[in-house]
């Protein structure tokens, strides 16, 4: 276990921000992680002044990172259970979800197909409660470990224990920077029940000429639509949807369906309506913006872009040009999805 000094984390963040960090080490196994995190307690800096790493996938490093990064790479796919209906599989925190996703559609295993080709490590799937085409990771989600980072005792949470919401659980606000997530298992179907209802998945099908339809022919449909709007981040830096899909009243989206017509918006729980953040800012003039190596991607205004050299700061400030000029035309608030750092 070695521990790098002024380490670039240029290559480990997935909008490619040329920024570093003051100590660097990677973790794979719970052992391990006790003795980086005394190490960190020992030194100088404020245990505050430290990041656990996964992908990379959803943060924005505005600056040098005067601390510590751990990187989680515990590795391993176990099944731990399984009954008539269900396999109970048991994934590595540092295990990459993509490849993930695919080893359970490989085994015909459902309930993961829907969230094909989202990038990121297994770990960050709850802490964000990961969704994509009207599944969220909740839906599959049986318990997790994680390891306390101040009484070095290992936590099992239940679904119930992380209190997910949309793009949320308990890990974003009563237990931040508390825990490291280990390892999640996730309840699979052995009889999938297929979800093709949301977004252009059944057109993609027709369009594939899928006859009979499989959790390998959504997973691939899935993929198609993601490449066909989304940027490869090994190609054009980006964290992919950068804001949440805001949530108003009823009332508030009618009103605003009086004045704007083609306003996109979904029902949501109870009496609220969950509007397309997309539609809000390419409707704002946004989509296809740019200021320097700073963007706002051509094919969807949602994703913000590095298309080289920008640095967090200047995407940071678009971002809030972005979320100001929302709330002056719609009176609708965006919030960043993307960590900021």
């Amino acid at each position: 276990m070695q521990i790098q000094e002024n380490f670039p984390l240029r290559a480990y963040n997935s909008f490619g921000i040329d920024a570093n960090t003051r100590h660097f080490a990677r973790f794979s196994n719970d052992d391990q992680l006790k003795e980086l995190l005394l190490a960190v307690q020992r030194s100088p800096l404020s245990q505050q002044n430290l990041l656990i790493l996964g992908g990379g996938s959803n943060i924005l490093l505005t600056h040098d990172l005067d601390g510590w990064v751990l990187k989680n790479e515990i590795q391993g796919i176990e099944e731990v259970h399984e009954d008539n209906e269900y396999v109970f599989v048991k994934a590595g925190a540092g295990e990459n979800w993509h490849s993930f996703v695919q080893y359970c559609i490989n085994r015909n295993w459902g309930g993961l197909e829907n969230l094909s080709l989202i990038p990121g490590n297994v770990g960050a799937s709850p802490m964000q409660n990961i969704g994509a085409y009207g599944i969220e990771l909740e839906d599959v989600f049986w318990d997790l470990e994680a390891y306390h980072m101040n009484d070095h005792a290992i936590h099992t949470f239940t679904q119930e224990d992380c209190q997910f919401g949309y793009r949320d659980s308990v890990f974003k606000h009563k237990y931040k920077n508390q825990f490291v997530i280990l390892n999640v298992t996730f309840r699979l179907r052995k009889h999938p029940i297929y979800h093709t209802s949301y977004g252009a998945i059944s057109q993609e099908l027709d369009k594939m000429g899928v006859q009979t339809l499989s959790i390998q022919a959504i997973s691939q449909a899935v993929i198609n639509i993601r490449q066909a709007k989304l940027p490869d981040p090994a190609v054009i830096g980006n964290a992919g949807s950068f804001f949440k899909n805001p949530i108003i009243s009823r009332q508030n989206f009618e009103d605003l369906k009086l004045e704007y017509p083609g306003i996109v918006g979904y029902a949501s729980q109870g009496d609220t309506v969950k509007l397309a953040a997309g539609w809000l800012i390419e409707n704002c003039g946004w989509k296809g913006f740019r200021k320097g190596d700073a963007g706002c991607h051509d094919k969807q205004a949602l994703v913000l872009v590095n298309y080289g050299n920008a640095t967090g700061a200047e995407i940071y400030a678009l971002s809030q040009e972005i979320v100001n000029s929302v709330a002056f035309k719609f009176g609708v608030e965006l919030e960043r999805e993307v960590n900021v750092l």
